[in-house]
């Protein structure tokens, strides 16, 4: 497991690169490591833009399935639920670029950045309900980004959908060729942020993310509490997991 950070010549735009062997899985180190990482960085009044990709073809599996047994969740989602509230309070704007599959908690970060870029052949979605469970994090978000009509079909069928479903959904920035990715995130932020006031992107960025900072810091530790306390009491919750981890069907009792 690898965090690695690079910035551009003048400091105006830092790169985030994670790797996990296994399709960059979140785990709880990978996600605590991403935040030491903003923290370090925060501080810096130049900068304009954060950008966080996976690293090679995927962009994440999403969260380690091992971490959601019933002794290890809630350390799970209290670090994904910080890294989503660092990414809404960091003093630059923030920008996901996106390959490959971009599911669960992979795509609960994504969908925190300010900014999608994403390749044609993306893959976006909350498979969770699948597991038996649900995503808390997209609970909150996905209906905040793109509304409640939207947002539903895809948290409660954890079907995946393309990059261009999304994009017309509202929720990407740009949908390019996969080879034409990197380019596009540069070009971008050479003709929109480069020109302008680190300070004034900062606020702005700011004042932008307040009403869904906001909501996050307000509803998300409710669906957390329901998660833990409710949902992960059931029968079916831990069933689902334990039905992935050992490749058979899981029996659901609906309890």
């Amino acid at each position: 497991m690898t965090v690695n950070i690079s910035f551009n010549a003048n400091q105006t735009r830092a790169a985030f690169r994670f790797h996990h062997p296994k399709g960059n899985i979140l785990t709880c180190e990978m996600l605590a490591a991403l935040r030491a990482g903003l923290e370090n960085i925060s501080q810096n009044p130049h900068l304009k833009l954060v950008t966080i990709e996976g690293e090679g073809p995927e962009f994440s599996f999403g969260a380690s399935i091992y971490e959601h047994v019933p002794h290890e969740i809630e350390r799970a989602l209290r670090e994904l639920h910080g890294l989503v509230v660092d990414l809404l309070e960091m003093p630059a704007l923030t920008a996901a670029i996106v390959r490959g599959r971009c599911l669960g908690g992979g795509f609960e970060l994504a969908m925190a950045c300010d900014l999608i870029f994403a390749a044609e052949d993306a893959v976006f979605g909350v498979p969770e309900i699948k597991l038996g469970v649900f995503p808390p994090v997209a609970s909150v978000l996905l209906p905040a980004r793109i509304g409640l009509s939207r947002a539903m079909p895809a948290i409660v069928t954890g079907e995946p959908a393309p990059a261009r479903a999304w994009q017309d959904a509202g929720l990407l920035t740009r949908v390019v060729p996969a080879d034409a990715l990197d380019a596009e995130v540069e070009r971008w932020f050479e003709r929109h942020l480069v020109p302008k006031s680190a300070a004034a992107l900062r606020h702005a960025a700011v004042a932008a993310r307040s009403a869904t900072l906001e909501t996050v810091r307000t509803t998300l530790p409710a669906v957390e509490r329901l998660y833990l306390e409710d949902l992960m009491q059931t029968h079916d919750a831990v069933e689902g997991v334990d039905a992935f981890l050992e490749k058979r069907p899981p029996h659901w009792n609906d309890r």
